[in-house]
């Protein structure tokens, strides 16, 4: 029976963190803006990221660079619950979630689309935790394995099987025949939606901030908002 290819895995599931972790610093320019404390969301960021680049730099000797479906498989789930472990290290490094379980529960919200939320009085929580809130909604809205496709396929050569394993059916190859262009076709897709609503939210008179909140969450059909009502 094949093993599956770990150190390819790991690999890969590093370079994933690394994508959330320079996610994670689009939230500075918000903290910055209000001038709220930034130093949480760039301590998550940087723990993110060393993780990412640990896992990542675990392949750097490894021959056999080969993606499976079953890796593929493997990847998808491991991606996902390290998206939603370290994504939720800046609710509780701010102690704007203090609970562990808490935290864990509104980032996987947040990724899944989910909506559901543990928070009471959300216009107090500080402005860039509530866009990186709506931020996961987004990422997980189109799903951020369909973007790392793209790097995984120029690092690799092998991340069909990934994309395969994150979507549902099994048209993948009927999008394009090139993995890479179908994932880069649908991330352009989806920015261009986005975009197109945070301009006309923004026309209609709603703040520029609220608007983007707003776009991440809509367009990802998730439900996230940064206001109560």
């Amino acid at each position: 029976m094949q093993q599956f290819n770990f150190k390819m895995i790991a690999s890969l599931i590093g370079t994933l963190l690394m994508i959330v972790s320079l996610m994670m610093l689009v939230s500075l320019f918000f903290s910055f803006y209000y001038g709220e404390n930034w130093h949480p969301m760039l301590i998550s960021s940087g723990i993110t990221f060393g993780f990412g680049i640990g896992l990542y730099l675990l392949n750097t000797k490894n021959t056999n660079k080969e993606v499976r479906r079953r890796d593929g498989f493997l990847i998808v789930a491991l991606g996902w619950i390290s998206m939603s472990v370290f994504g939720s290290l800046p609710y509780l490094i701010s102690g704007a979630i203090p609970g562990i379980i808490d935290a864990l529960f509104e980032t996987v919200s947040g990724i899944t689309t989910t909506g559901a939320t543990i928070l009471t009085d959300i216009e107090i929580m500080p402005k860039y935790l509530l866009f990186w809130r709506s931020m996961t909604h987004w990422l997980g809205g189109m799903g951020i394995i369909v973007l790392a496709t793209i790097i995984f396929s120029r690092l690799f050569g092998g991340g069909i099987q990934v994309l395969q394993a994150e979507m549902p059916g099994t048209g993948v190859t009927r999008l394009k025949p090139q993995m890479a262009q179908t994932a880069r076709l649908l991330w352009t897709l989806y920015f261009f939606l986005t975009l197109t609503e945070i301009i006309l939210l923004y026309l209609v008179g709603v703040p520029f901030y609220d608007s983007i909140c707003n776009s991440f969450s809509t367009v990802s059909t998730g439900g996230f908002s940064p206001k109560i009502d």
